[in-house]
């Protein structure tokens, strides 16, 4: 079983040319990985990046197993992408190398087999790039290969904000059976793009006070709280939320120990180490962005009563509506998002009692009671198919 689960079943590397203008022809690099496809068809993102390799692939691909078994919804996982530099590309070369990447890749994707999404890089309209291209191959629309789309074209009510909605509903769960208030509780959170920006408004919503946020160009923080709306409309305008109006400025690393009872991780990999993890003033760490902590943070975090939602429960909100939007193109009947936070607010919170029922039960951390959920799910599947012929 360990190694059934410990290998991808299926890896496609492409090799794939483009017309860039002006006669020139360049030769990009493509994959797509499947995991694991017992509980059914494989789920994962497309990411657009010039370190984009195999190896990188094949674990964010056994990731989203994972993830997607923790919260117990009906996908195997997969990943996929292209080494380019987006930034680099006009937007005609962008639709082009996806339309080819695209067709590479559809001898393995289709809506009953694997369903991408957007990840690094990559955002609604390259969704729509590659239904459209999947779907002129077929010769009928096909929306349900890809998620993240725009409304227009089969997307989803809900799913710019559902990621950090998710987190913060295993954010609610957490201070419940913390015995803490979320009104009033002091709130950081370092990444402002669209997980953490969504999660500090709605922590706002609640009647938390956000003292203090960062991005790429730093941090701010006020004792007094700061108005995340306000903060989103000064970075719209100046490119960062640095020198917001009445604040102190602090860097990402400064605000990660800054005093407060929740802290919310949402940008990129190992923000918090065995440096840093022993001046986190936090109660509840919530993991919004993927790997944030180290291995050694975490034990440190845990030893220290601070209690941590892993990325894998935390921020699969996202892919959980993916799921939803699958299916909303499948019956062609489409929910309201009043109807989608209901069901996904229900998933949630059920996926967070699930593990840290495994957390207390075995006396383990969330992270590792997360992935002994996970790999039990999977492993049983596997079990019960049993292996053919």
């Amino acid at each position: 079983m360990r190694e059934i689960l410990s290998t991808c079943q299926r890896e496609l590397s492409v090799h794939f040319p483009v017309r860039m203008g002006n006669g020139v022809v360049k030769v990009f690099n493509g994959y797509r990985v499947q995991h694991n496809v017992t509980r059914g068809p494989a789920k994962g993102g497309i990411r657009y990046h010039p370190d984009v390799v195999l190896n990188e692939i094949k674990a964010l691909a056994m990731w989203m197993t994972w993830k997607c078994a923790v919260v117990n919804i009906p996908y195997g996982g997969a990943k996929g992408g292209v080494a380019c530099d987006p930034k680099q590309l006009t937007p005609q070369q962008l639709e082009t190398l996806t339309r080819r990447y695209t067709s590479e890749i559809s001898i393995v994707i289709g809506p009953d087999r694997d369903i991408p999404a957007p990840d690094v890089n990559t955002n609604a309209q390259v969704m729509a790039w590659m239904m459209d291209t999947y779907s002129m191959h077929r010769g009928y629309s096909v929306p349900a290969v890809v998620t993240g789309k725009p409304l227009a074209i089969g997307g989803s009510e809900g799913r710019n904000e559902a990621t950090a909605r998710g987190a913060v509903y295993t954010i609610i769960e957490a201070a419940k059976h913390l015995g803490m208030d979320i009104e009033g509780a002091r709130v950081v959170v370092q990444g402002f793009g669209n997980a953490g920006m969504f999660s500090a408004k709605l922590l706002a919503e609640l009647g938390a006070i956000v003292v203090g946020v960062s991005d790429t160009g730093g941090g701010i923080f006020s004792e007094k709280g700061i108005d995340p709306a306000k903060v989103d409309a000064y970075k719209r305008e100046t490119g960062s939320v640095s020198g917001f109006p009445g604040t102190e400025r602090v860097t990402n690393r400064e605000l990660l120990e800054l005093p407060c009872d929740i802290l919310v991780p949402a940008a990129i990999e190992n923000q918090i180490d065995r440096d840093n993890a022993p001046r986190i003033k936090a109660k509840i760490v919530a993991e919004a962005a993927n790997g944030p902590t180290s291995p050694d943070a975490d034990r440190i975090l845990f030893e220290r009563g601070i209690f941590l939602i892993p990325d894998i429960l935390c921020n699969a909100g996202g892919v959980t509506v993916s799921y939803f939007e699958w299916v909303q193109d499948l019956q062609n009947l489409f929910w309201r998002e009043a109807t989608i936070n209901a069901r996904l607010k229900e998933v949630m919170v059920r996926s967070f009692s699930d593990v840290l029922n495994i957390s207390e039960k075995h006396k383990v951390d969330m992270r590792t009671a997360a992935y002994m959920l996970a790999v039990q799910r999977v492993a049983d599947a596997t079990m019960i198919r049993g292996i053919y012929p």
